[in-house]
């Protein structure tokens, strides 16, 4: 397992270089969207609209954060399950995408889509949005705002954890790990 540090924007030579099991630290801006803002993001493409954000190189975090106390800057930030966004992914991914954070695996069609594209997905710490939300400097909703916490916002992260999960060569994390714990019981 390798340890990185990387600043955002993500580039193709960024994840060619990351492998399932690297432990990242990022810094930079990510965008927060769930599946409600990935379904607009699709019906304005459909309508010739630009996204509210630029797209290449770009780190989305599967997000919806909890109201933030005074004084905060965000609420609690935890990730919440990508599958959800899979319908969606492959077409943001071939607008220049690189990046998505969350928790859970993804489906065979985002492996391949990754794998086109040269992108990587990063799971993060599902249960911890309060210690996430300590490396989020700063929050702007930029789009959506009738969608409460869903809004998409544009995060200044520091040194925000997560993990490569699937790189874009399809080495999966969850599968990978599943073999060895087997392998170590000896289990075929």
């Amino acid at each position: 397992m390798n340890v990185r540090r990387i600043a955002l924007p993500l580039t193709g030579k960024i994840c060619a270089e990351l492998r399932a099991g690297d432990a990242v630290y990022l810094s930079g801006v990510l965008y927060s969207a769930r599946d409600a803002a990935h379904k607009r993001f699709i019906e304005m493409l459909d309508a010739g609209k630009p996204l509210p954000f630029p797209p290449e190189g770009a780190c989305l975090y599967y997000m919806g954060p909890s109201p933030a106390a005074p004084g905060q800057v965000i609420g609690a930030a935890g990730p919440t399950t990508s599958s959800r966004m899979d319908a969606y992914t492959p077409r943001l991914l071939g607008l220049g995408v690189l990046g998505m954070i969350g928790k859970g695996d993804r489906s065979a069609e985002v492996a391949e889509a990754m794998m086109r594209a040269g992108a990587v997905y990063f799971g993060a710490l599902g249960g911890g949005g309060a210690l996430l939300s300590d490396r989020i400097k700063k929050a702007e909703e930029i789009a959506f705002p009738d969608l409460g916490p869903e809004a998409v916002r544009r995060l200044v992260v520091e040194e925000f954890p997560v993990v490569v999960v699937i790189d874009c060569l399809g080495n999966n994390l969850y599968r990978s790990g599943r073999e060895a714990y087997l392998k170590s019981l000896g289990k075929p």
